[in-house]
């Protein structure tokens, strides 16, 4: 019964030692079918969904496993061994008495013996580092993951108004179609007529044609834009997946505070490398506490069996017992522990220039990502103007072409025109909002779900 006591003392030590309390795995439930889905959608799905995404998460739960592997050592360490042993020839010892030896034989034929021992760690200078870096090193998984979020959110926006962008061009396309089959029209009753010579005809056919052809182009294009988008979320192929979007859904999203000052606290990718100098401040700690003793507890209980003939080997037991502690200090290890500190040391200078770096880097980052945004947005409003002007002026060229005073060369040229301004409209506002993204994403202000 004692020595029960004494096991159930020694479970209960890593009650009142730090370290042994575990952080929960999240369950994150599927996302549904995408069926008209709108960009927040879109986002809530990859978050979910995509491989990348689940990876971070994987990883948070192996890092959890390693911190719970490393800290496991604070708690007992039992382990049972057996042997059994034949001795052909068994020890002898020698004893003197009043100057006369004589020799006896020690111990029997046949021994065997099964030992069950608890070992508590109580001072140990590697145990101590897993329970200070073990709230870092969780940081650093769940920063990890915030990071891969963050670039799922920015990646997803992208390709979504890719998306949006080409079927609104889809629209400009088949606008152009119908009106360049109004002017086919329009040349081939007028050729018939002989009012004209077949060139307006034909050079209506040749518009007519490569708007078509312009037309498949984009919806191939849309094909693999949609694929795209599909992938980045991780969304099965064999699916049903449409977009939900109004006509006028990207202009409501062009606005940024462009006053905002930067905040490089905002930034995960800042704040990971600060988490990498705390973990590298412990590993110099931990290497200056290599000087430090390491201390440990033990008990044993032994089953000791003996006896002439095999066959009754097991009927008499021996039993012994011990407790104590073992002492352990380091005194030289060739210098070692000096190089270890320097070097760690060395790593943190190290990491203290990549703060200094990536803090250039990312004033670097925002400056770039507000002067393109500030550009696009001027670029927005001359193509927005460029539209309207190139409307108007193909209007008039048309009801001028109808009364015969101008030709259809000019026509051609004013329908070109509009195009032209109508796809460069697009093209600036799908750049406006991208460039849009690169400066919250500067500014650290995306935010995702915990």
């Amino acid at each position: 019964m004692k020595h029960y006591n004494l096991l159930k003392l020694l479970l209960c030590i890593p009650l009142l030692l730090p370290g042994t309390m575990y952080a929960q795995t999240t369950v994150r439930e599927q996302q549904p079918i995408l069926s008209n889905a709108t960009l927040q959608d879109c986002i809530d799905y990859a978050l979910g969904n995509r491989p990348g995404v689940k990876q971070s998460l994987i990883d948070e739960e192996i890092g959890e496993t390693d911190i719970k592997s490393a800290l496991s050592g604070w708690l007992p360490q039992i382990n049972g061994t057996g042997t059994a042993n034949h001795n052909f020839k068994q020890q002898s010892s020698v004893l003197t008495n009043n100057g006369q030896q004589s020799l006896i034989t020690v111990g029997a034929k046949n021994t065997s013996s099964f030992v069950l021992q608890a070992d508590q760690q109580i001072l140990n200078a590697g145990l101590i580092q897993a329970s200070k870096t073990a709230k870092y090193y969780r940081q650093q998984y769940k920063q990890n993951t915030e990071n891969t979020k963050i670039n799922t959110v920015v990646d997803v926006s992208k390709a979504f108004y890719d998306v949006l962008t080409s079927k609104e061009q889809l629209n400009i396309i088949a606008e152009n179609i119908a009106r360049l089959e109004k002017q086919l029209k329009d040349a081939s009753a007028q050729y018939d007529a002989g009012l004209v010579d077949k060139t307006d005809f034909q050079r209506a056919q040749i518009s007519l044609s490569n708007s078509k052809a312009d037309r498949k182009r984009t919806e191939e294009l849309l094909k693999y834009k949609y694929a795209y988008l599909r992938e980045l979320i991780g969304y099965s192929a064999d699916k049903e997946f449409n977009l939900s979007y109004e006509n006028n859904a990207m202009e409501k999203e062009i606005d940024v505070d462009t006053t905002a000052g930067m905040t490089y606290q905002n930034r995960v990718e800042y704040r990971l490398l600060q988490t990498q100098r705390e973990l590298q401040r412990i590993n110099t700690s931990y290497n200056k506490l290599a000087y430090m003793p390491s201390l440990s507890g033990f008990y044993n209980y032994s089953f000791n069996y003996q006896n002439a003939k095999i066959n009754g080997l097991y009927d008499t037991n021996y039993p012994g017992s011990v407790v104590g502690l073992k002492l352990a200090v380091p005194i030289f290890l060739g210098g070692k522990r000096t190089q270890e500190i320097r070097k760690s040391k060395l790593q943190e200078s190290r990491i203290d220039l990549d703060l200094l770096n990536t803090k250039n880097q990312i004033n670097t980052q925002y400056e770039q990502a507000m002067a393109t945004y500030k550009a696009n947005r001027n670029d927005l409003n001359t193509n927005r103007s460029n539209v309207d002007l190139s409307r108007q002026v193909y209007n008039t060229m048309k009801l001028q072409y109808d009364e015969g005073i101008k030709t259809y060369l000019d026509l051609m040229t004013a329908e070109t025109d509009l195009r032209t301004a109508q796809i460069n409209y697009l093209n600036s506002l799908y750049n406006l909002l991208s460039s849009k993204l690169d400066v919250k994403q500067a500014l650290g202000t995306i935010t995702v779900n915990p």
